[in-house]
């Protein structure tokens, strides 16, 4: 490995990339940026209150606060392209506020040694709110003045909340190095600007114990004695039990595993189709008892349960496409499936699950039946009529 894998990175390097990620969704408006930047402030704040308030059971505030701080600075960064202020300039500026000096990379613009702190300090809480009110200040400079005169904001505004930015992540124990290729890294998972699939999980598995890459489902109602039952055929072969939707009110549940075959065409996971379909990898003892086990198809229904609950929520994800999934229900089943294969996969991609899983759901509560044809080569599903 060389030298040049370890290589610092620059501010302009790191402007470079976070121009990259700025997708300009909003039409380049400056309100965009100055929002989030002001937002993730307040969310830096609140790790702060909410570790103060449970101090002994909150434990995700060391890794917070790192990823906060680099969404600070990516919004920061935002700010400055939108005004036309190269963010090299910015921090060249607040260096020279705070006596450093030579190279500027992130690194250079913090001690080399920084204790972490995992619990927020006095002094912490007031540079945060320092850096609050220095971004409402930038905020009140930037309404005074009019469209062109915004490009003739001085860097000396900006230099203020980097120089605040930098101390505040200095108190924290937190290289601003580490919290921006944390957030360029979190942004490629979200939303990247090449969406390139990954190998399926179950690529290196015995070739009869891998899932279908090509398979047909089809999915209907029928009476049984007066009751309404969901069946499944696939190859002429009905499989699985008959479902119903096991609530109190109905809600068409009966059809969600539309979800689970979507979590197979896409995602190529699903501990739920593998047991349904006996391709549990038994050669693999280990893999089989971890990932093909009980446990892990509980994960998956509770997923695909909890999931379900927020969509009813947002009109069953109608009318979204990709990258309109909230960020935080991503986040969540990320979480959900820590310690298990699927956790390998990218947010965007569980995005495509989610909303090829509830295309398919949608047209099955409307038709009441269809045909599900899951290519997982090309990490799709569709629906079709079934007559």
């Amino acid at each position: 490995m060389t030298d040049e894998a370890f290589a610092p990175l620059t501010i302009a390097d790191y402007a470079a990339q976070a121009a990259l990620t700025d997708q300009h969704s909003d039409g380049g408006s400056l309100a965009f940026p100055l929002i989030g930047l002001f937002g993730e402030t307040g969310s830096l704040l609140s790790e702060v209150k909410k570790k103060q308030r449970d101090r002994a059971s909150y434990r995700g505030y060391a890794g917070a606060v790192v990823e906060e701080l680099g969404d600070v600075l990516w919004y920061l960064a935002a700010v400055a392209s939108r005004v036309n202020v190269r963010l090299s300039d910015v921090f060249i500026e607040a260096a020279s506020m705070i006596g450093a000096s030579g190279t500027i990379t992130l690194a250079a613009l913090q001690p080399d040694i920084m204790p972490r702190a995992n619990e927020p300090t006095i002094a912490f809480e007031r540079t945060l709110l320092k850096l609050a009110g220095e971004i409402g200040l930038l905020v009140m400079d930037l309404q005074e003045r009019g469209t062109e005169e915004r490009d003739n904001l001085p860097s000396s505004r900006l230099a203020i909340i980097a120089r605040t930015l930098i101390q505040a992540a200095n108190e924290a124990g937190v290289t601003l190095e580490a919290a921006a290729v944390k957030n360029l890294a979190k942004i490629a998972d979200r939303w990247p600007r090449e969406r390139q699939y990954p190998a399926p999980l179950d690529a290196n598995a015995e070739p009869e114990e891998r899932l279908p890459r090509k398979v047909t489902i089809e999915i209907f109602e029928r009476q049984v004695r007066g009751r309404t039952f969901v069946f499944q055929r696939c190859n002429g072969i009905n499989i699985g039990d008959r479902l119903t939707d096991n609530a109190m009110a109905a809600d068409d549940y009966r059809f969600h595993d539309a979800f689970h075959y979507a979590y197979v065409a896409v995602l190529g996971w699903s501990p739920v189709t593998r047991a349904l379909f006996r391709l549990k990898r038994k050669s693999a003892p280990k893999v089989d008892e971890a990932q093909d086990g009980a446990r892990a198809t509980l994960i998956e229904e509770g997923i695909t349960t909890w999931i379900f609950g927020q969509a009813i929520e947002l009109d069953l994800f109608a009318g979204m496409k990709p990258g309109d999934l909230p960020f935080d229900l991503l986040k969540h089943v990320r979480q959900f499936v820590a310690g298990y294969e699927a956790e390998r996969c990218p947010l965007w991609l569980w995005e495509e699950a989610i909303l090829q899983g509830y295309a398919a759901f949608r047209f099955l509560r409307e038709h009441r039946r269809g045909r599900l044809i899951l290519d997982l080569d090309k990490h799709q599903m569709t629906i079709e009529p079934l007559s």
